[in-house]
């Protein structure tokens, strides 16, 4: 049975199962607090909570520290709980069937509004009813798959339209960098710090950190 209502909340009926949740944003400057309450949705659908995997990074990468953390925990008959399928993945169609497929392997299943799981029916099926029930799963996966990369892509012709026109106007200046943090990674690194144990002190990922690192660095003064 399809853990998720049509209302794109857990069902109720659903019991017994141990969950793995995946809350991601794309900045740091964005919240997660907003997909916590998936959390107390899942338990109050009868869900043991395994794990809760909380990242700031794009949906369009597939090297997400989290989310690969989350799929080599994965166990056989585990869900994986997620707000929307672009939560999981922005990636290039082929690449997000491939992470699909990747998750589906290790025996678990997608808990997610919008995707409707078949497996249990297509296993209780033979024959052509099989064949359709697996071609109908495939359709509709592959749907809500294309959909979150297209408004992916559409999201950052947006952005670079209206950061064209912002600059033809004069009035587009960049992101600002918080001067004071990237002090502390410098003053943290060169203290001796790791790059993971200053991403983690500091609330900066680690490709920030060794951005931020790797431009003091090469600054002039510190060849």
């Amino acid at each position: 049975m399809n853990p998720i209502s049509t209302s794109g909340q857990l069902a109720t009926s659903s019991f017994n199962k141990v969950a793995r949740i995946y809350l991601r944003v794309s900045t740091d400057e964005q919240d997660l607090q907003r997909q916590e309450q998936i959390i107390e949705q899942a338990r109050a659908s009868g869900c043991y909570i395994a794990a809760v995997y909380r990242e700031k990074a794009s949906g369009a990468r597939p090297d997400r520290p989290e989310l690969l953390r989350m799929i080599a925990d994965l166990q056989v008959g585990e869900l994986v709980v997620a707000e929307k399928i672009d939560r999981i993945s922005r990636l290039p169609l082929k690449d997000a069937e491939k992470l699909v497929h990747t998750i589906q392997s290790r025996g678990a299943k997608l808990a997610v509004p919008g995707i409707l799981d078949l497996s249990d029916l297509c296993e209780a099926s033979s024959g052509v009813a099989r064949i359709v029930l697996e071609a109908v799963q495939g359709m509709l996966l592959k749907l809500a798959l294309q959909m979150a990369r297209d408004d992916y892509e559409d999201r950052r012709e947006r952005q670079k339209q209206g950061i064209a026109e912002a600059q033809k106007s004069g009035r587009y200046k960049g992101r600002k960098p918080n001067h004071q943090l990237h002090v502390l990674v410098i003053s943290l690194r060169t203290k001796g710090l790791s790059v993971s144990e200053t991403a983690n002190l500091t609330g900066y990922s680690v490709s920030q950190v060794k951005r931020i690192w790797s431009s003091f660095l090469s600054s002039p003064g510190q060849g």
